[in-house]
């Protein structure tokens, strides 16, 4: 671990190096600076692991370096005055330490640190996970007697809820019974082409034949093939389920 001292009065620089000395033996400090414009001249040519930074420094407030060096390396803020505790966060060091600094509290501050950058690895792998395109059920299986029938997505109108059964409605008007819960089925869905009305019934865009106002600011919608029980949109829903028939179906999702 390499480490850069901020700090320009002498007792705090060696309680700061004794600490890392009986704590981490392994770690090498690069350099212990007193002033803000040395500590950006050295931050501009190297990139040590951990900084301790003092706030007043010889020259200046240390947060200046937040603004003058682009990307900072992890940060603890080391500082008598608790009210700058706040700002030291706000400015983004990921901790920061009241002298006299205490052992467990140092300790704790720098593991912090440590655990940073495996952090980050793993958001950067979350975000790039997030970035691929989802892929999306594209048949379902049903059994029909001793027969098991395949049926396309795309050849689905909506999906419905009844008698606690589940059950497909094919664009062709003809009725599969499913495994599959609406809430399992959803989840398999693109939130582009489905979208769950009601409790009972998720619906295909092409499946909507008309949308009639309903009473207590509800929406009854006409599915084709068409459906044997009403289909009414709550007035909760009745945002989401807009946004999605005008094609802005990232923010319903």
């Amino acid at each position: 671990m390499r480490v850069l001292i901020l700090e320009d009065e002498i007792p705090a620089q060696k309680q700061l190096e004794r600490l890392l000395a009986v704590h981490y033996p392994h770690a090498v400090i690069e350099a212990v600076i007193d002033s803000v414009d040395k500590a950006a001249e050295w931050l501009s040519r190297e990139t040590p692991d951990l900084i301790f930074m003092d706030v007043e420094l010889s020259d200046g407030v240390c947060f200046e370096l937040f603004n003058r060096i682009e990307e900072m390396p992890p940060v603890i803020i080391v500082t008598a005055y608790e009210h700058y505790a706040l700002a030291a966060l706000k400015k983004s060091a990921v901790d920061y330490l009241l002298k006299p600094v205490g052992d467990t509290e140092f300790v704790a501050a720098v593991e912090k640190c440590r655990k940073l950058p495996a952090l980050q690895q793993e958001l950067r792998h979350l975000g790039k996970l997030l970035a691929q395109p989802r892929e999306y059920k594209q048949r379902f299986v049903v059994k029909v007697g001793d027969r098991i029938i395949v049926i396309q997505t795309t050849d689905i109108a909506y999906f419905f809820s009844e008698d606690k059964a589940t059950h497909i409605m094919t664009k062709e008007g003809k009725s599969y019974l499913s495994d599959a819960s609406l809430e399992a089925i959803e989840s398999q869905l693109n939130p582009e082409e489905f979208f769950k009305l009601s409790r009972n019934c998720i619906s295909g865009i092409g499946a909507i034949a008309t949308i009639n106002k309903h009473f207590n600011s509800r929406l009854r919608i006409e599915l084709q093939p068409p459906h044997n029980r009403p289909v009414l949109v709550s007035r909760q829903r009745v945002p989401d389920f807009m946004r999605w028939i005008e094609g802005d179906w990232q923010e319903h999702h």
